[in-house]
């Protein structure tokens, strides 16, 4: 990866994490760091009283509002299932934009501030809406969704990007994947050859799904060997099944993409090192949903965005996690109520909600500073909520001995975001060897989460059953996720 250290530090995290893997993605629309990103609801920018104020207007007050915070997917062929761009979507939709902006669940964003955990930097891309914002939408619909005035819309928003910006390499199977079973979960692993000469670094990715309604996560390894040309069973489509992992003994986590992900940008003067010859690996998860659901074959992409010469920074996605075992020289599953006398499992009775597991990873020694740039968590069905803490065993000067790096208080399969800090580079998160990192999941494993009784479905089941650590997607995982930089 460019760095003796980091690449340690890559492998410690990966040999002490379990087969099972996902990941996730960043965010799509622009919001300023002014925006209250340590707010559950960011902070209205001004008092104003609806009540005395103007007519809303669509053109006037609620245009802006879509252009910010919707339209990065509620576009034509965007990730929504309809579009909110002119005047008379945003009135077919508006009962159901007041509901959902009410109710906190639109625009979906999970990092927010929680009694316990109020991360220090704000963050980039942030697309919440303030109190005083829904309200101004809920203002427009109760005053009869008024158009208002063309001359007061913004100009046209440009339509955002579908894929990576700036993408100069996309690979693909050379053929669409058929899935065997519309009920079972499949792992395939897809061999990709960049073709490199000499060494790239990638600054930019994206894992764009070619069938959405299959595809339940994929993950991007580096094969420096070429060891998984031998492991191909489908010359169509240049596959094995992967179930575990992509099989291979020397190998590292260049990507990955789950529901709601989107491009992944490094930051300024940072990648991550391919060398020539290696061969990538995308293993794709696939859960499908119905029976018409395996019609269409999976045609995945891998966007990157690379350049040729060196940057200053080493950079690397890491995932932390998934341990089934009690902590051990400092990393391992954290022991909890009801734990039995011969140390803790992970096991999600049935009927239990506000159920916690936690798992612990030390940075291991001879580990050089690493700038955390972005981060995000990793639940299942069952999951609730999820938050990541550092402690540190040697603060610098100013710096928190106990810092909350993220909190996602209402866990949302569908919307697996990656969360980049508005900081420059110098000024994000550290960690250093020694430095204990926490991921805590909070699950609910009763009828009452509606993700559990859509599992159930899936089962032919009516009622909860136990869930323990795994790979499918009725298993359960608690994951972090990290892309750092050195």
């Amino acid at each position: 990866m460019g760095s003796r250290t980091l690449s340690r530090f890559i492998a410690w995290a990966w040999c002490t994490l379990p087969a099972a893997l996902v990941a996730c993605g960043a965010a799509p629309a622009t919001r300023s760091a002014s925006s209250g990103a340590n707010a559950s609801t960011p902070e209205a920018s001004s008092g104003t009283d609806l009540g005395s104020a103007p007519p809303v207007t669509f053109h006037k007050d609620v245009e802006p509002l879509l252009q910010r915070s919707c339209q990065g997917c509620h576009v034509t062929g965007g990730i929504a299932p309809f579009a909110l761009v002119d005047y008379a979507d945003a009135k077919l939709r508006a009962p159901l934009i007041v509901q959902r902006t009410g109710a906190g669940i639109m625009p979906p964003w999970g990092a927010v501030a929680t009694p316990d955990c109020t991360p220090s930097r704000p963050w980039k891309s942030d697309i919440r809406l303030t109190s005083t914002e829904i309200e101004t939408l809920k203002a427009w619909h109760d005053q009869g969704d008024v158009e208002g005035d063309a001359k007061d819309a913004p100009p046209p928003l440009a339509p955002a990007p579908h894929g990576l910006q700036g993408s100069n390499l996309e690979l693909q199977p050379p053929a669409g994947f058929s899935i065997t079973s519309p009920t079972k979960d499949q792992f395939r692993c897809f061999v990709l050859d960049p073709m490199l000469s000499a060494a790239a670094y990638v600054n930019g990715s994206f894992i764009v799904p070619g069938n959405a309604s299959i595809v339940h996560h994929a993950l991007v390894f580096l094969d420096p060997t070429g060891a998984s040309k031998t492991k191909v069973t489908d010359p169509l489509t240049q596959s094995y099944d992967c179930f575990g992992g992509p099989g291979l003994a020397n190998t590292g986590l260049l990507a990955a993409w789950a529901p709601g992900g989107i491009p992944v940008d490094y930051p300024p003067d940072s990648g991550a090192k391919i060398d020539a010859g290696t061969l990538l690996v995308m293993q794709v998860h696939y859960h499908p949903h119905s029976a018409s659901a395996q019609l269409t074959p999976d045609q995945t992409k891998f966007q990157m965005r690379v350049v040729s010469s060196a940057p200053a920074h080493s950079a690397a996605t890491v995932l932390i996690g998934n341990f089934g075992t009690a902590v051990k020289n400092g990393t391992g599953l954290v022991a909890g109520p009801g734990d039995p006398p011969s140390g803790p499992a992970f096991v999600i009775p049935p009927d239990v909600t506000g159920y916690t597991r936690t798992m612990q990873f030390t940075v291991p020694q001879g580990t050089k500073t690493l700038h955390v740039a972005g981060i995000g968590g990793h639940e299942h069905y069952v999951g609730t909520a999820v938050s990541i803490t550092i402690a540190r065993s040697s603060p610098a000067p100013g710096q928190a001995a106990n810092e909350c790096l993220l909190a996602i208080p209402r866990w949302d399969f569908d919307w697996q975001r990656f969360y980049a800090y508005d900081a420059p580079l110098d000024q994000t998160p550290t960690a250093t060897a020694g430095d204990v990192v926490q991921i805590k999941c909070t699950y609910d494993n009763t009828l009452d989460n509606p993700k559990v009784a859509l599992s159930l479905l899936d089962q032919g089941l009516t009622q909860p059953q136990m869930v323990s650590l795994g790979e499918t997607t009725l298993d359960e995982m608690c994951l972090g996720a990290f892309l750092v930089t050195e």
